[in-house]
């Protein structure tokens, strides 16, 4: 079913606007805000240079609009106040999207800037700076923004870009209203945020709004009907269409593997060319991923998965084959992605600190020779469970050291489906030096040839201030080992 995707340019001159929460995205809104003639109130419990302190009981009268960080819950009283009292409330991606700026250069002058968007419970980052990469090698002006690089709100009032490659969480995308990108992508769903968004059904469904008025494409995970599901359910703008990706062959409509070739059958001929169901477009090789293989010399499953659905993104976007391939030449990923960061003794340790959840760990494990591991996990939990992980995985692990002060969740699992694996518990008492005690029990317990791996399941703020902190401390304690023989490191996967 089509939509109709004009929405009018929101003007906040004059307006008083309550930008609750002074996270990244807050600040960015207020100070894009302010420049364009709003009356500005902040309001953080949490932050000293809050306007209001107190937000849950703070006076709304004469308030036209709320802007919301994406880490308030939909259910906060201030939120639901302004609801009830009929004033808008918008996320910064929202406000993003109704503040679009046109483009003050080529063939696009006087449109705004179109986006390519990127969720999933995994893999988006990696997505979306492939995505950069591969519209950087077209010639393009296109940041990568969201959840990564700079907040949307910025970027998308600023004319100079050409395109933005977006980053998108199932916390922005919830404040959503009347986002239409030219095409968006879910990578995978599994179960994270549950203690945020109550439920599976509705984390997937907050995932799924980057499909709604999707303008020319779906991109979604072949493997993961999920993702399916969520575009049919879609209410997209009409000739909008769904384009899968999958790591085996693909089918009309799909990109995909034919033996280590990439290929395109969705984007590689007009609609209405009678040739389009019996050919395909040839967008690189698995040689050109050769520099993100890991430890064995392959390139993991899920990193080809991710490099297919940035492609698809992109040619959705009219970028040449030869782009493609150049592009994934030219990404190199960001730290904490399953990063080498140390040998000692014959034993690799590897950070891949962003693996917040169960899902992301499943693929970091999944990287690994069976019985190579030592597992470095554990962390904030946020109501998951990892009976599956411990199943799927087992067979990866040496040995087990639990960090974190929420390990109980994680420790059940492994007394229930690995009981032979040894698990060492660092007690979490001292903050200060978990990952140093950590890495000291992983060390005793591996072997040459062995591989010291930090992919916690679980989220960072229970024992440090992000994952990338719980990432460095942990590359730290391991060149500490041996510093005349740690220094090396480079990315794996």
């Amino acid at each position: 079913m089509g939509r109709d995707v004009t929405v009018l340019p929101y003007d906040p001159a004059g307006t008083r606007v309550l930008v609750a929460g002074l996270g990244v995205s807050g600040r960015a809104a207020a100070e894009v805000l302010a420049a364009h003639g709003a009356d500005v109130v902040t309001a953080d419990a949490r932050v000293d240079d809050a306007d209001e302190r107190e937000p849950e009981s703070m006076s709304l009268d004469g308030f036209g609009l709320v802007v919301v960080s994406p880490g308030w819950r939909p259910d906060h009283p201030l939120l639901v106040r302004a609801q009830d009292a009929g004033i808008p409330v918008w996320g910064e991606v929202e406000l993003a999207w109704r503040m679009r700026v046109p483009r003050d250069h080529g063939d696009g002058a006087g449109t705004p800037a179109p986006w390519l968007a990127v969720t999933g419970t995994n893999g988006k980052t990696t997505t979306v700076e492939m995505l950069a990469a591969i519209l950087a090698a077209a010639g393009l002006d296109a940041p990568a923004v969201g959840n990564v690089g700079d907040a949307v709100v910025r970027a998308a009032t600023d004319p100079s870009h050409d395109v933005l490659a977006v980053e998108l969480s199932s916390f922005q995308l919830h404040f959503t209203q009347s986002l239409s990108v030219l095409a968006g992508a879910v990578l995978n769903i599994a179960p994270d945020h549950l203690d945020w968004h109550g439920s599976l059904d509705a984390y997937a469904a907050a995932k799924g709004r980057i499909y709604e008025r999707a303008q020319v494409a779906c991109v979604y995970n072949v493997s993961d009907a999920r993702t399916e599901r969520l575009v049919r359910e879609a209410d997209v703008t009409e000739g909008a269409r769904a384009v899968g990706f999958t790591l085996g062959a693909p089918g009309p409509g799909q990109l995909g593997l034919v033996e280590d070739v990439l290929v395109d059958r969705a984007f590689h001929l007009p609609a209405d060319d009678p040739a389009r169901t019996a050919s395909a477009a040839e967008l690189g090789t698995l040689a050109d991923l050769e520099h993100l293989a890991g430890p064995g010399g392959a390139v993991a499953p899920h990193v080809v998965a991710d490099a297919l659905a940035a492609a698809a993104l992109a040619r959705a976007a009219g970028v040449p084959a030869r782009a493609v391939r150049d592009g994934l030449r030219a990404f190199r990923p960001g730290g904490h992605r399953i990063e080498s960061v140390a040998t000692v003794d014959g034993v690799a340790y590897v950070d891949d600190s962003k693996a917040t959840n169960a899902h992301a760990a499943d693929a970091s494990l999944a990287a690994f020779a069976r019985g190579t591991v030592v597992w470095v996990a554990g962390g904030l939990a946020k109501g998951a469970t990892f009976d599956e992980l411990v199943r799927r995985r087992a067979d990866r692990l040496r040995a087990v050291v639990l960090i974190g002060v929420d390990a109980a969740p994680l420790g059940e699992a492994l007394a229930r489906h690995a009981p032979e694996i040894p698990v060492v518990r660092v007690d979490p008492g001292e903050t200060g030096t978990v990952m140093t005690r950590a890495v000291d029990a992983a060390r005793t317990l591996a072997r040459p040839g062995d591989t010291v791996l930090l992919a916690p399941a679980s989220a960072s703020m229970d024992q440090f201030r992000s994952y990338a902190e719980r990432g460095e401390l942990f590359a730290a304690a391991a060149r500490a080992l041996a510093p005349g023989e740690a220094g090396r490191r480079g990315s794996v996967a």
